[in-house]
């Protein structure tokens, strides 16, 4: 069974950064697609960005362009989300979720492990 662990959420101020942490149970991360979708209350999941890391192929939602970052480290297994100029619209819950296929970035429902989620607030 695969884990997922996210960390590295909290609260910021508009304008700010954080980063996302999306450590993994894997023993390589070769051959895999990682996403960070997200959920504000009230609204449907959405996906952010995901990375295809048999290739490193990557794709963003038009909302984060330019601002966000997906990146890996095989040596830990861990794939990342660099927020910048976050936005308080940014508000939401995040999730990583690993396909096991290594689809290049599919849809939320061909995921097959997800993680518990992070907080990320944008207030000031």
């Amino acid at each position: 069974q695969v884990q997922l662990v996210e960390s590295g959420g909290g609260l910021v101020q508009p304008g700010g950064s954080l980063r996302l942490f999306c450590e993994t149970s894997v023993f390589s991360l070769d051959g895999y697609t990682v996403g960070w979708f997200r959920q504000a209350p009230g609204k449907e999941r959405e996906g952010v960005s995901c990375i295809s890391l048999s290739d490193g192929s990557t794709d963003y939602a038009d909302s984060v362009k330019g601002r966000f970052t997906i990146s890996k480290d095989n040596a830990k297994n861990t794939v990342y989300l660099h927020m910048n100029n976050l936005k308080p619209e940014d508000t939401a819950f995040y999730y990583c979720a690993l396909d096991a296929l290594g689809r290049v970035c599919p849809d939320a429902d061909d995921y097959t492990y997800w993680g518990r989620g992070t907080q990320v607030t944008v207030s000031s």
